[in-house]
Formats: C-alpha cells, sequence, structure tokens
C-alpha cells in the first residue's frame, strides 16, 4: 500500500510574463524622434540631451543622431548626439 495519499494540483503555481524590459537600441547605433532607446523601472539610467524620460521611465529620442551611453558623477546618461 502506498503510504503518500494522492495529491491534489497546485492552482496558483504560475508566473506572470516577462516585461520586455533592457536597451532597445545600444551606444553608436542610429535613432529618429520617438524611437524607444531604453525601458526601465525606476531611473536606472538618466535621460540626456536629445532623449526624454517618459512617465513609465522610458527613455525615448527627440532628435535624429547616434546613441551615447555615458557615465558621469557616477550616474548613467544616455543621449542622442
Amino acid at each position: 500500500m502506498a503510504h503518500t495519499k494522492a495529491q491534489k494540483a497546485v492552482s496558483g503555481n504560475r508566473d506572470s510574463a516577462g516585461r520586455r524590459l533592457g536597451v532597445k537600441v545600444y551606444g553608436g547605433h542610429p535613432v529618429r524622434p520617438g524611437n524607444i532607446i531604453l525601458r526601465q523601472r525606476g531611473t536606472k539610467v538618466n535621460a540626456g540631451t536629445g532623449t526624454m524620460l517618459s512617465k513609465d521611465f522610458t527613455i525615448m529620442a527627440l532628435k535624429e543622431g547616434l546613441v551615447k551611453f555615458y557615465v558621469k558623477r557616477g550616474e548613467k546618461y544616455v543621449s542622442v548626439i
């Protein structure tokens, strides 16, 4: 005889889908106005010149140019030059 009784399957064992965060356009690559450069939660990277930080912390290009990531006074920035 079995020592363990039959178990019911767990119903609340599902994981949520990934949020597709991260860098969408890397340094040195060209962008046009409105292109999403980076999706993030909070300001892990700050918006520099030629970029805009939206209300969900997405960084978008405001002008045409090349993406540049840099560190200034210990803070990470992304800009379009």
